[in-house]
Order: structure tokens, then sequence, then C-alpha cells
């Protein structure tokens, strides 16, 4: 394993389950120390080979930290979650009290849409939407990809569409170069007319979907062998 602040490889080949969790926090310096604490005892940790990478996004608005991590499979993630995540917990919460944890969400990747820009993301941008069901997932997935294709959105990185495998959401984990080409992105022609499609497709709740603002802290990323 090795620390990191590079940008995920949203795409690898091998993951074959992401799970996506927010802890929330009080303030940004309980952010930063939440996010340290957790990637510190990840990298000191007894890990499966199945744990791929795990990224710390922390929001701009300082109330809470994103992580996104990468599995092989979830039958490996599970029985790391009975034998060792307790006490890895443990400690975390010991050195950083007071974090909560709603919950995760397990994901598998749809579709993503990449630009040519090379440059590391200022910005990341996560969209939810509530879905009813695996067509009302995909289909809106899948006109957002087809429309921003179409587009050449300047400034937008790559989008990238994950499907809960219980069929009731839809994250967009979306980078951006800056929060200037985010903005202009909403303030432009594109972005009102997807949301006016997104509109039109049944079973997507809420309509405008639930979006927080990210900076990448760092990660703990596996590297193979040889």
């Amino acid at each position: 394993m090795n620390r990191s602040e590079e940008r995920p490889d949203l795409t690898r080949p091998d993951a074959g389950t992401i799970l996506v969790s927010r802890w929330n926090v009080s303030t940004p310096q309980h952010q930063r120390a939440a996010a340290e604490a957790t990637l510190g005892e990840w990298d000191r940790a007894d890990r499966p080979d199945a744990m791929l990478a795990l990224y710390a996004l922390l929001s701009l608005d300082g109330d809470h930290v994103l992580y996104y991590a990468q599995w092989t499979d979830d039958e490996a993630h599970e029985e790391f979650v009975r034998t060792k995540r307790p006490e890895l917990v443990r400690r975390i919460d010991a050195g950083v009290p007071g974090i909560e944890r709603p919950g995760l969400t397990r994901y598998r990747l749809h579709r993503s849409c990449r630009s040519d820009i090379t440059t590391r993301p200022g910005l990341v941008v996560g969209v939810r939407f509530e879905t009813d069901g695996p067509v009302a997932q995909k289909a809106l997935a899948d006109l957002v990809v087809e429309r921003l294709e179409a587009e050449r959105v300047p400034g937008m990185i790559s989008a990238n569409f994950h499907l809960s495998k219980d069929g009731t959401k839809v994250l967009n984990y979306a980078e951006w170069t800056d929060e200037d080409a985010y903005h202009a992105f909403t303030a432009g022609t594109v972005s009102p007319a997807l949301r006016e499609s997104i509109d039109e497709i049944p079973g997507v709740r809420p309509k405008l979907g639930e979006l927080a603002q990210y900076r990448m802290y760092g990660s703990v990323v596996n590297i193979p062998a040889g």
C-alpha cells in the first residue's frame, strides 16, 4: 500500500464494487483530523488484497468527509467488516471522537464521459439522485453521459455515473479543473437543458439531485506486486 494524493483511477477493471460513505463532522478542523486518522489507520492496517484503494475527499463546506473505496468484491469487504473493521474504527474514534457515520452505499460504475484534459482536478462534484429501480438508474445515467459527450463542456475532466446495487441511487462523480469552470457550466445553457430532460425520466427523485463539492485530501492505494 502507498499513501498518495493522486486522483482515483475510477475505471480500473478489477474494482468489482465501489463503496461510498459520508462521515459527518463538526468543523473543518475536525474534518481534516478525521480524514488523516482514517487514512493513517488504513495505511497501517492488515488489509486484504481485495481492498484496492480508499480515497478521502473533503467537502468544501467543511461538514463531512466523503470516502470512495474500491474493492474487488462485496464478499471480501463484508468479511473485513465482520472481523477487522470494528477495531479500526475504534482506534479512529479514540483519536478523533464525535464522527457520525450514516452508512455506506454499494455501487458499480456504469458509464464515464472523459475529456482530453490531463491536469489534476481542482474540484470534485458529487451529485446523487434517488431512483425507483434499475430502469430509471440506467435511463438517467445514459441520458446525461450522451448529452455531455455531445456537448464537450469546457473545464469538465470527467463525469462518472455509478449505479447503486439496490437500484435506489445514481451517483455522478464529476471532476472539474476548478470551481470557475463548474460555475460557468451551471450558469450556462447545458445544465438547465439537462435538468429539463432529467425531469422527464420516470422514477428519478429528487429531480435536481443532492449535490456537494469536494477537494481530494489523500488516499491509500494498492500497488500490485511485480
